[in-house]
């Protein structure tokens, strides 16, 4: 009698052509798949994160058994669950006298070597949704003193042939970011993105996630995300035929209380399965082709997820599992409680956690920009920082989370991503928002009592990190610029930040 194989799928996985499945057989094999604690808990998901996992989880799984998988299925209060991956694994194995677990790698190190230290035979397969695979990264990575995404992504488009005329980029341009950074006009009024309401299996997912995750950090409801790939790809037909054409322009640009704007809001649809990277860039595409959007606004989406998106992944697994524990700046200060939705006097920072708070959602200037740039000249652990993200955002899972925070935002690895630390005075914020209305403070100064913290805390990190990038060859030009002010006015904008960072410290609320 041929023994059963167990074929894992994780939460994350969601997707009925993933590799575990493909080489798995009906009539033999068992899909197991679990809610657990640990995966709930390893950081302080946000409870959106949790339902829109569990309930996309269930429907799923429900789909695989309409196509005649038997599936073996631990929801979150069976008494049964051991409230672990490997525990449910080992449990099942058991079960159904199992003598192998197939399974499509994890997107995390601590998955990865939980699955290697099961006492079973575990097959790892490749994850291959993805466009390139982390050898085919490290084969390009291989050499190079340094790993620029632009080059990474010039690649990928060769590879695919997304936006290509012939060995040319349509437009003769590889990249129209330049043209991608407007801010939104008074008069404009962004579309929203489809709102799903609660069938019975998502009202039974957010009546659990309410009694055992109350205490997570982020509002419950209104929760209106897709949970399964119809309704994913409803959002993204909605993006493609209503908010494409205009992403491009204003894709940097914040506005308060329009969290939405013009992006697509696909990005939790595509890390947990339901959409595909390359069935959206061929939509995008199409839709270029036949003039429904520009270019510079579907350059911009594909260069996102077939670029950045590729690009990160490749860093993740390239790098190691060290990556996330690196602190490149000997930062050290804790998080704040205004990241946790205590009262802040800066109404950027307040605007972008409150809407976090609400949605778990932030589009990726916000995080880097606002918390991002602040945590950075604040001097706040990454670590902390790390663990944060992660913990708020729908969208987070560490492959595509750590890279975007330890390298991009916080340039914790010491410039593996980024080629300077993306930091900025309060004028960016006020170039790009709305923000700066209304505030405690005032953009326009420099120094005092009301001065911008975002002014203050950027000198004083310019400053204090004057030995290692004064001669960075993209930021040498501030510190010629800074050296050429009077020195009592520097003094008294160091003054001022010490001063402030001092109030910070003490809990004072700043």
């Amino acid at each position: 009698m041929v023994k059963a194989r167990l074929i894992l799928v994780l939460g994350d996985q969601l997707c009925a052509d993933i590799s575990s499945l493909r080489i798995a057989e009906k009539e033999r094999d068992v899909v197991i798949m679990a809610e657990v604690m640990a995966e709930a808990t390893y950081v302080s998901h946000h409870p959106q994160k949790i339902a829109l996992v569990l309930a996309a989880m269930r429907k799923f799984a429900v789909a695989l058994r309409e196509d005649g998988w038997t599936v073996a299925y631990s929801k979150l209060d069976d008494e049964a669950n051991t409230g672990s991956i490997p525990g449910e694994i080992v449990r099942h194995a058991s079960e159904f006298e199992a003598d192998e677990i197939i399974a499509t790698t994890p997107g995390e190190w601590r998955l990865i070597a939980a699955l290697n230290d099961l006492p079973l035979v575990v097959r790892q397969l490749p994850d291959d949704r993805f466009v390139t695979s982390p050898k085919e990264f490290a084969n390009w990575a291989e050499g190079r003193k340094e790993l620029r995404m632009e080059w990474f992504y010039r690649q990928v488009r060769r590879k695919t042939g997304l936006l290509m005329e012939g060995n040319a980029p349509a437009g003769g341009k590889w990249n129209y970011d330049s043209q991608n950074r407007k801010p939104v006009p008074e008069d404009a009024r962004p579309p929203k993105p489809p709102g799903f309401q609660p069938d019975a299996v998502v009202g039974d997912v957010l009546d659990l996630v309410e009694d055992r995750f109350a205490e997570h950090f982020g509002e419950l409801y209104p929760f209106k995300f897709a949970t399964d790939r119809e309704q994913a790809l409803e959002v993204l037909d909605h993006f493609i035929t209503h908010t494409l054409a205009r992403f491009g322009d204003y894709q940097d640009a914040m506005v308060a209380g329009e969290p939405w704007l013009w992006h697509a809001v696909i990005s939790p649809y595509l890390n947990i399965g339901l959409l595909q990277s390359m069935e959206v860039c061929r939509r995008a595409e199409e839709a270029w082709r036949a003039g429904v959007a520009p270019l510079n606004a579907v350059e911009g989406l594909i260069r996102q997820i077939i670029g950045w998106r590729e690009y990160v992944r490749g860093i993740y697994f390239f790098e190691g599992p060290d990556y996330t524990s690196r602190n490149a700046l000997d930062h050290s200060r804790p998080l704040p409680a205004f990241f946790w939705g205590d009262e802040t006097h800066m109404s950027c920072v307040s605007e972008v956690v409150g809407q976090t708070r609400n949605h778990a959602y932030a589009h990726h200037i916000q995080r880097l920009m606002i918390t991002g740039n602040f945590a950075l000249l604040a001097g706040l652990d990454p670590g902390a920082v790390h663990h944060w993200y992660l913990s708020v955002y729908v969208d987070a899972f560490e492959w595509v989370e750590a890279p975007n925070t330890i390298g991009m935002s916080q340039y914790a690895d010491g410039g593996v991503v980024a080629s300077k630390p993306y930091v900025s005075s309060g004028n960016y914020i006020s170039k790009m928002s709305d923000y700066c209305t209304g505030c405690h403070y005032d953009v326009r100064a420099k120094t005092g009592a009301r001065a911008c913290p975002f002014n203050l805390l950027y000198w004083h990190f310019i400053e204090r990190n004057r030995d290692r990038f004064q001669h960075n060859p993209r930021m040498a030009v501030i510190y010629r610029g800074w050296d050429k002010r009077d020195a009592g006015q520097r003094k008294a904008v160091l003054g001022d930040a010490t001063d402030w960072l001092g109030r910070l410290e003490s809990g004072e609320t700043v």
